[in-house]
């Protein structure tokens, strides 16, 4: 198969499963989502402190390209995954369901890429002012759309996380556009 041929009616990558010969990945948004019982993040150098009982923790990375859709689409997302357990000890609840917090992070390392060589490359991470506008984009839709109690990291920093995952589950949430290598 050829490259319009790897695609989905919407332009969804089907491939390289789908027996693709060129290498579609992903160019968007990212979150690393962590249910968690507990969750914190402190900056030393600012002496800057959050911390959430029950809820998610969120990795957050804005890739080149990104805009305030797939900042709203994450917000969306996160408010509506359903990996909290329900009355049948079934994953069937969201956050909003369950009542719980976000601790939203930034982490541009998600856009690292390591296919050539071993250093990651960071190419693909939005520039930090477009990152951040984003970051603070998809805090905002969470807390004022979404009526979630979000607190967040500092953006830029060198933060300490410390995580108490819960189950463990842990999700990998990606949006964005499609392209070939």
């Amino acid at each position: 198969m050829h490259g319009d041929q790897c695609r989905d009616g919407d332009g969804v990558a089907t491939a390289p499963l789908a027996g693709c010969d060129v290498l579609l990945h992903t160019v968007g948004m990212i979150a690393v989502v962590q249910r968690v019982t507990s969750a914190s993040v402190t900056v030393k150098a600012t002496k800057y402190h959050e911390s959430i009982e029950a809820g998610l923790c969120v990795l957050l990375c804005a890739e080149h390209g990104d805009t305030d859709q797939e900042a709203k689409w994450m917000a969306q997302k996160l408010a509506r995954l359903r990996i909290f357990w329900d009355e049948q000890d079934k994953m069937n609840r969201s956050i909003q369901d369950a009542g719980g917090e976000i601790l939203l992070i930034s982490q541009f390392t998600l856009a690292g890429d390591c296919n050539k060589g071993n250093r990651p490359s960071f190419i693909r991470a939005a520039d930090p002012e477009q990152g951040e506008k984003l970051y603070q984009q998809v805090a905002f839709f969470l807390n004022d759309e979404q009526k979630l109690v979000v607190k967040t990291g500092q953006f830029g920093a060198m933060m300490q996380i410390n995580i108490l995952n819960d189950g463990p589950v842990t999700i990998i949430l990606a949006k964005g556009k499609y392209h070939t290598d």
